[in-house]
Formats: C-alpha cells, structure tokens, sequence
C-alpha cells in the first residue's frame, strides 16, 4: 500500500510519546519512520520474559500494538480523529531468550473508519518471532 504518513514526527519526538507508559516499562523504542512504515525495538531481557525464560507473548503483542497504534494516528489528522484498537492478533513463531527483537509495522488497508496494520517482529538474525495483525477504529473526536 502506498499511503504515506499524514505527520512525519522524528523519531526522537516518536519515543517521547512513550514517556511514563509501558513502552517505557519494557524498553521499547522506535527506531525508523518511513513514509509509511514505523519500526522499533524491545530487549528481551527479566522485563519482557515469562517464567520460563523466553519473551513472553504478551510482551510481543504490546511491541505489535504500540507499532500499529502510533503508525494509525500518524495517518489521520490529530485535531480532528483518534485511532483505537479493535482487534489483534498475534501468531508466535519462534522463541527467543535474550538480546533484542525489532518489528516493523506497514499498513494493509486504510480507510476512512477503520485501519489494518501488519506487523513482524524478528530477533537479530533477521528470523521471525511473530506475526500480527492490527486493526484500528478511525473516531472523530
């Protein structure tokens, strides 16, 4: 899909938007914005592990909606809609145990009330850990 971002924040600007939110509890960071493409990264470290030692599921699915979430505003404009999420899934591919995992979310559909973002998550070497898929509610404020 070829739509391009409404607004086209720095990355630095992205990453304050994660002040004081889980984003910062786990270690999120974005570290790419495309015309239509964000990308960030999480350690998989004691804060994103479950009890056995490998990132956790639900740990990956924030790092899928925080992507999917903040790509969907920079769609719209600000003053005058809001993106909420309504439904997301996630398939988990391989387990991982440290170092850090990137995704990168791109857009499936963009309309007029709703949105669809995929997204992937892999480890440093490029292998898949998860797929997911987002789909957000486009609201007049």
């Amino acid at each position: 899909m070829d739509r391009k971002f409404l607004q086209k924040p720095s990355v630095e600007e992205l990453n304050k938007l994660g002040k004081n939110t889980i984003s910062e509890v786990l270690g999120m960071s974005f570290t790419e914005i495309g015309d239509n493409f964000l990308m960030a990264k999480m350690p998989v470290d004691k804060r994103t592990h479950q009890p056995y030692g490998l990132l956790h599921g639900g740990a990956s699915v924030v790092l899928a909606e925080t992507l999917g979430s903040v790509a969907a505003m920079l769609m719209v404009d600000p003053e005058k809609f809001y993106c909420v999420g309504l439904d997301i899934n996630a398939n988990h591919i391989r387990g991982i145990k440290e170092g850090w995992v990137y995704g990168k979310t791109t857009p499936v559909h963009i309309g007029r009330t709703t949105q669809v973002w995929h997204i992937e998550i892999k480890n440093e070497r490029e292998q898949l850990i998860c797929v997911s898929r987002i789909t957000m509610a486009v609201v007049k404020k």
